[in-house]
This record gives structure tokens, sequence and C-alpha cells, in this order.
């Protein structure tokens, strides 16, 4: 304990939080709103895969809507999700199937086709099988890569197309990406593939047959496993995370790359988009949160403050702020700021709208701020504020300054009396060397005319969901990780050929942003960070998905409910 102390960690370290404070409030944990196995025993994880989340909107009668499905072993759970409403009823789950042979790994819901009657769920396995399912009907409609003749690997991504409702795009292990249609076969024989497009570190082939059967397009990424990608918000652009260290970013019609970023070492592990798809942030194994500009395709920041692998990176859509107007000054009664808050979460649903409004060519931009978060494998959530004086550097300080109020958790403008021990970004200083942006082409020429059937015209957004890290010195970072790069140079020459170019810029040339807060929630590594609006999602290896309430959403769990802790909760 004295090794954690002379690190200013001390006894709380150890202890597992079941509340934190930003400075829009206090976060707090509902343990009657946790949910997990019917049983609620922690879940032995050794050799099994990570737990997943998914949510759904199903727009039912009783306002009760929202449907929840995870993984935990072999596992697949359907329940209704109460939210920050009532307690978790783990006894009457809608649906629940346990397979045999084969291990669900990831899923994801149609939300354009979802009914309180029906809904259609894609279920990733690892043995590299698809299904879809209906967990209302609790049918099993279909079964892709049914023989294993596509990929025999595991699946580690799956996602409707935004805007399709038949649709969806299934990563693997084995570094290909494969694009389906649910209403075609997928044949008896092993495909035949033609070559559509190719580029650095990338092919396209369509699958070469006399009827049209799936796969409809065959993407191979990078070298290794494509451990995660996310569309844009508009379903344009396609982010993947690599285990060869390179996010790619890719024009998913027109099937060209649009850019490249390199880890500082390791594989990346997952990527998100912020909500008006200028910014993506990805999170791997150098333990760091790094972001991106979609406009000027470089690295404008790192966040250091996990002590392991960052497993998922998430936008807050709820907590992201625009100003086009005069700031909400974050001042007065008590009952003010309730009033205050609960405009500015009426403004938070135009977020994206306005956020799309605004021209990456803008010489004056209105006032942002970016939050995100992460989990990693060291059991921590980090929250993070992406602001102004790390999006535009150069503008003069007057026209960057960030207003402080409840929609925008960032540093201090004058109005408030909270303390503000960092500059407003929470980063430290940065070299000049980051003034070097890159001068991209016009980002992607017109759609492949081979693929202009497949193009979707009137998508509609859906959101990514993942997010990052904690507090460090910039010693322990620096001194960390040249260790680990040396150890890797050793042995690979390709991460010493990026670093210090702009795929891979040096620590000190980009700005290092701490967390806003950085906290242990589970014994296990973190697998899950969904943003709702009424609360935050996290899920650990052991198989509890907890429901933290935003400041101000407690809601009808009210302080009874709260008394009594079922046994086995993680609080």
């Amino acid at each position: 304990m004295s090794k954690m102390a002379a690190e200013g960690g001390g006894k709380e370290m150890n202890e597992i939080k079941s509340q934190f404070s930003t400075r829009e409030g206090a976060y707090k944990l509902l343990t009657h709103s946790e949910y997990s196995r019917p049983n609620r025993v922690p879940f032995n994880s050794q050799g099994s895969n990570p737990v997943r989340v998914s949510f759904v909107n199903v727009n039912d009668q009783s306002g009760n809507g929202e449907r929840i499905c995870f993984n935990v072993g072999r596992e697949l759970y359907f329940y209704i999700y109460k939210s920050v409403r009532k307690a978790a009823d783990l006894s009457k789950p809608i649906d629940k199937r346990i397979y045999k042979g084969t291990q669900p790994t990831c899923h994801d819901f149609n939300h354009l086709t979802a009914t309180a009657e029906s809904v259609s769920l894609l279920v990733g396995f690892s043995a590299g099988q698809v299904q879809l399912i209906d967990p209302i009907k609790k049918e099993t409609s279909k079964l892709f890569n049914e023989e294993r003749l596509i990929d025999k690997s595991r699946v580690t991504c799956v996602k409707w197309v935004p805007g399709s409702e038949s649709l969806f795009l299934v990563a693997h292990s084995s570094g290909s990406m494969y694009l389906y249609n649910v209403e075609h076969t997928c044949g008896t024989t092993a495909p035949h593939y033609q070559l559509l497009k190719q580029g650095e570190s990338y092919s396209v082939h369509t699958c070469k047959s006399k009827s049209t059967r799936n796969p409809l397009l065959k993407w191979t990424v990078g070298e290794g496993a494509l451990n995660e990608f996310s569309f844009s918000p508009d379903g344009k652009f396609l982010a993947c995370a690599s285990q060869d260290g390179f996010l790619r970013i890719f024009n998913f019609d027109a099937v060209e790359l649009h850019g490249t970023m390199k880890s500082y070492f390791g594989g990346l592990l997952c990527v998100c988009w912020s909500p008006d798809g200028k910014y993506i942030v990805s999170g791997g194994e150098d333990d760091l949160v790094t972001v991106w500009c979609f406009a000027d395709c470089r690295v404008i920041a790192r966040g250091h403050g996990h002590k392991s692998w960052v497993s998922v990176v998430a936008f807050d859509h709820y907590t992201t702020s625009v100003e086009e107007s005069e700031p909400m000054e974050f001042s007065g009664s008590d009952e003010d700021f309730q009033e205050q808050m609960h405009s500015g979460r009426e403004r938070a649903n135009s977020t994206q709208s306005r956020l799309s409004k605004r021209s990456s060519t803008d010489s004056r931009p209105v006032s942002v701020t970016y939050r995100f978060g992460s989990v990693g494998q060291d059991t921590q959530l980090c929250l993070w504020d992406l602001t102004e004086d790390i999006l535009f550097p150069h503008l003069p300080l007057s026209r960057t300054r960030t207003h402080t109020n409840v929609m925008n958790a960032s540093g201090s403008d004058g109005s408030s009396s909270l303390p503000a021990p960092l500059p407003r970004s929470n980063s430290l200083p940065h070299s000049a060397a980051n003034s070097k942006s890159a001068v991209t082409d016009n980002p992607i020429a017109a759609g492949v005319s081979k693929f202009a059937t497949l193009s979707l015209h009137d998508r509609k957004e859906r959101h990514p969901d993942k997010d990052h890290k904690r507090n460090h010195s910039m010693g322990h970072i620096s001194s960390k990780s040249s260790d680990k790069l040396n150890l890797l140079t050793k042995t690979k020459t390709a991460p010493a050929k990026t670093l210090g170019t702009q795929l891979c810029p040096r620590m000190e040339d980009v700005p290092l942003l701490e967390p806003l807060i950085c906290k242990k929630i589970a014994h296990e590594r973190l697998t899950v960070l969904i943003f709702l609006e009424d609360c935050i999602v996290t899920a650990c290896q052991e198989g509890f998905i907890c429901t933290w309430a935003r400041p101000g959403k407690v809601g009808l769990l009210s302080s009874q409910n709260q008394a009594s802790s079922p046994s086995g909760t993680v609080v």
C-alpha cells in the first residue's frame, strides 16, 4: 500500500466506486438497475469472449420501449431495459439462448425495422458464423457463413449498414470484412472473388457468381485481426481499427481510402466518431486514446490515463455542447441550475444537427466542447473533454474561450468558482510541431460504377458507441512508452518508420489530454461503455451490466429501493 500511496493513489485506488462527480454533477450507480445472468453470480470469464451490450428502442405504447441484449459466455439474453426508472427484473428475460460449440462475440440491432412486435438482431460468433434472430418472436430466421466457407475466424464486429434494412457488414479476426444482404444466400461452395479495387494495405473484391450471392464484397484490410469498425454519423465513411496498429478511414460507397493513422505502439482495439463526424477517437494496446481530425487527416491529441489496454471509446452525444449565442452562466440558485440543466438537455437533442451545420472551412467556429469516454482492461472508466484550445490551437484566445455551463464541462472562463488546475482542455502544453496540418485533396472521388447499386442515398444516422482514460505524469508515459517502443523496434522496423511522421507523431508533438475523471468501477476488465440520455452503461467481463444515472436523473429508483442492494452486485 505504501507504494501505491507514494504514487498518489492511496487506499481508494483499490475501492470500487459507486459514484463520481464531474463539473455537471454527480453520476450514481443504480444497484437495482444492474443486469446480469438471472443468478447474479459473477461469470468465470477465463478464455471467454468479451461481454457486449446492444440497445434498441421499439417505441411501444407503455413508454418502456428500450430493449437490451448482452452476451455472457455461451449465453445470450434479451430483456426490457428499465434504465433509471425501475429496478431490473432478471427473472423474466424476453429471450435467452445457450449455444454449443461456439460463443456469441458481438451483436447489433436494426433500428430502422424495430417494432414492439419484431426486431432484427445480428449475432456474430467465435467460429465465424453470423445469425439473424428475432428475440421478440423467438425466431431464428437465417444463418450466414454456416459452413464457414467464407471465413473460419472469429467474428470481431457486426453492424447493420446505416439506413439499410437488409445490408450488414461483418469483420473477422482474419483481417477481412464482408458485406452481406439478408435476402441473399451464401451458396454451398466457397466463393470466388474478382478484384474491384486495390490500395495501400487494402483490397476489395466482388463475389464472382452467376446469381447474386453473399458476400457481396470482401474487404481485406491491413495485417492481422480487424478488431472493430465504426460508420460515420452520415453512414458514408467507415473507420477500421486493426491489430497492426493502423486506423484506416474509407469512403464506404466509393471503396476508397480517405486517411490513415498509426498507434504509438501495439494494436488498435476500438474506434468511434464524434457526433458531427469531424473527429475520430481510437484506443488500444498503447494504453492511450488518440484523437484524429477527419478534415486534416492528422492526430490532434492523445489522452493518457489508463494503465492497461483501452477496450472501448465512445462519444457522449448528450454532454457534447455547441454554443451559437450568449453562453449560459453557471451561477445562481439551485432552482436556476435545475432549469438550466433541463433546457440544456433539450438543446443536447439538437447538438448533432447544429454540429453538422458547421463547415470545416469556418474561420470563426462556434464554441464547442466534445465529451467522450473510455474504459479499459485496468477496470477504470475515464471521461475526457475535447475543447477549443485543442481543436483550434492557432486562433486568438478571445475567440477560443470555452464557456462554462451545464452542458459544457470544460475549463473555467471566470464565471465559475470550480477549480481548473490545468488549461481548459486538461492538456499539457504542445509544441508548434502539430501546426503542420495535412494538405488533403478533395476527400474522395465519385463512387465506383460497379458498386453504385449498393449506394445508400437516404441513410438515417446511427451513433456508434464507445470510450476511455486515467491520471499519470508525463514522466511515466514517456519512459514507459519509449521502453515498449524500443522493445518493439528490435523485432519490427515498421513502427520506427512511422514514429515522428504525421501517421504517428511523437508524444511531445501533440497535446496530451488528462482525464476529467478516472475511476475504478469493476473487479474485472471493462468491455462496454454506452452513453444514453439518462445514464451511462458499463459492463465488465464478470457479466454485470451497470447503469450510472446522470446528474439529476435518479428518477423513480427511490432511496428505499437503493437501500437493500441485492447480493452479488458490484457496488
